[in-house]
């Protein structure tokens, strides 16, 4: 196996992440049009986006940090939304999308209309979260743009594996499609609720940190795994079990909890620089299946299907958000009456991904008769430009519509001024808490030191309601942030007294290597603060 081309495709695709990060575009964006610039540089490797390795070993790790990241009090208070657009509007994007197509391409059967229906159905969650974090969209289009891409997969999936057992000359019936769905719905979420207790109970009483670490790391892939063999949803198994292990994360010590982190964050930022930039170098490939095709031909019908799949989530989205409210009286006394403006971000923010071209690519090439499968390569190619067009079109214009939109962003005052009441109160229990411990002769410790507790704690109580406070006139800085700098300088000089020493061989590098990790844990609270 060459991995050169693996290497150059993850170098490459993080250095083009990195730089985007500089400028106001999204990442995505930026990853999708340089690889569709490199694709046809001289030299440049032929790479094939494989739904073999997309689906089994990308998918799971991209949907259990993002599912780790949710709320799911917040997605509980959003179910209804959220399974209207995962669930409902996935369905009615497949059958609308299918029929238009059928209507549109002469002689392409029904079935294999529907089967792009499918394919270019579910939405892409990376795409639209990073815009949404970008320009600061409120938290419940956020949470209902997340919730929904956490489950869309699975119901895309199924529709797909249905249309395609039909378009191959297998039975799928409508009784046989819905006990599919039902089958593979139910039995994801089953495995999942088996598998995140266990899992959780693993990660809270191991105590090797390596075996803490490599379990972390298996548990989207064994939940993915288990679920696919067991005939049922992948993504609903992993998405359950990383909602639950997130919402009970608390509950593993402190040093698991940094060291997951840090480990997924890099997953999560290589995995997602790496496949939007295979989005783009698909355009060879793509292009050269066409065939006999003419230029104006499949460019009128990539522009058809562009148009149809956009207009099909706003035929889907405002009936979902206000017909619930006319037909139950609940539902409008218990929710706020919503504007326009905020399912219009919704519909809008209907980016596709690389989730479709990896389904579109698992098209099989022929029927159960021995003959091609038919338009595969036009299926192929309009599930591209449909990809490439939402997240153009759709990405780079949903910042300017919010801004025009002018919906209510996040208050960051207000939201500094909750963590601060948070903190106050969390730091009265556990003053209270220690000065309970004191008065037990077991935990006398001498006056300095237990000084030193309380001004931890002291501090730790200031630290949010000084960044409401005066900000200092030469720096722009306010006191908590001064106070980080300062630390962080501290440390700093620490480091390089304990280098020097090594250098001189006054201790050895293991001794070295110990006090290092020491100021590193430091100055990881003190970045952890400030961000």
């Amino acid at each position: 196996m060459d991995v050169l081309p693996l290497l150059l495709l993850v170098a490459g695709s993080t250095a083009v992440a990195g730089a985007a990060r500089r400028t106001a575009v999204p990442a995505p964006l930026i990853l999708v049009t340089a690889g569709l610039l490199v694709s046809y540089i001289p030299g440049v490797p032929a790479y094939t986006l494989d739904p073999e390795i997309v689906l089994p070993l990308v998918l799971p790790p991209l949907l259990h940090t993002a599912a780790m990241d949710s709320s799911y009090l917040d997605l509980r208070a959003q179910v209804r939304s959220v399974a209207l657009l995962s669930v409902g509007y996935t369905l009615f994007a497949t059958l609308v999308v299918g029929w238009a197509v059928h209507l549109i391409v002469p002689d392409l059967p029904l079935t294999a209309a529907l089967v792009l229906g499918a394919v270019v159905a579910p939405p892409d969650a990376v795409a639209a979260t990073a815009v949404a974090r970008r320009v600061g969209l409120p938290s419940r289009i956020t949470t209902i743009l997340q919730g929904e891409s956490l489950v869309n997969d699975a119901t895309a999936i199924t529709a797909y594996r249905v249309a395609v057992a039909a378009a191959i000359g297998e039975s799928a019936g409508l009784l046989h499609a819905g006990t599919e769905f039902l089958v593979a719905s139910l039995g994801g979420v089953a495995v999942g609720l088996v598998l995140m207790v266990p899992l959780h109970w693993l990660r809270i009483h191991l105590r090797e940190p390596l075996l803490k670490n490599t379990l972390s790391l298996l548990i989207p892939f064994a939940a993915y795994a288990l679920a696919e063999y067991a005939g049922a949803s992948g993504v609903l198994a992993v998405v359950v079990v990383a909602l639950y292990l997130g919402h009970h994360s608390w509950q593993v010590d402190f040093a698991t909890r940094l060291q997951e982190d840090a480990v997924w964050k890099m997953v999560a930022f290589v995995l997602e620089s790496a496949v939007f930039a295979l989005i783009g170098l698909q355009l060879p490939l793509v292009v050269g299946g066409l065939g006999d095709y003419r230029v104006g031909e499949v460019f009128w019908y990539a522009l058809a299907v562009f148009l149809v799949v956009v207009a099909t989530r706003f035929v889907w989205t405002y009936p979902a958000v206000f017909l619930p409210r006319l037909v139950s009286r609940r539902i409008r006394a218990r929710e706020p009456d919503p504007t326009w403006k905020g399912p219009f971000v919704v519909a809008w923010a209907g980016m596709r991904g690389v989730v479709s071209l990896a389904i579109a690519f698992s098209i099989p090439h022929a029927v159960h008769e021995g003959g091609p499968f038919p338009y595969r390569n036009l299926i192929l190619f309009l599930t591209f430009t449909t990809v490439i067009g939402t997240l153009v079109v759709q990405g780079l214009t949903l910042p300017a519509l919010i801004r025009l939109l002018r919906l209510p962003g996040r208050d960051v005052r207000a939201e500094t001024l909750l963590e601060a009441q948070a903190q106050n109160a969390a730091s009265e229990a556990a003053e209270r808490r220690l000065d309970a411990l004191l008065d037990d002769p077991r935990n006398a410790l001498p006056q300095p030191l237990a000084d030193r507790l309380r001004s931890v704690l002291e501090r730790r109580r200031n630290a949010v309601w000084e960044r409401l406070g005066t900000v200092n006139p030469q720096t722009g800085e306010s006191v908590d942030d001064t106070y980080r700098r300062l630390a962080r300088s501290m440390i700093a000089s620490e480091r390089e007294v304990f280098v020097a020493l090594r250098d001189r061989r006054h201790i050895d590098d293991e001794m070295l290597r110990d006090l290092l990790r020491r100021l590193d844990l430091e100055e990881a609270a003190a970045y952890r603060e400030e961000g």
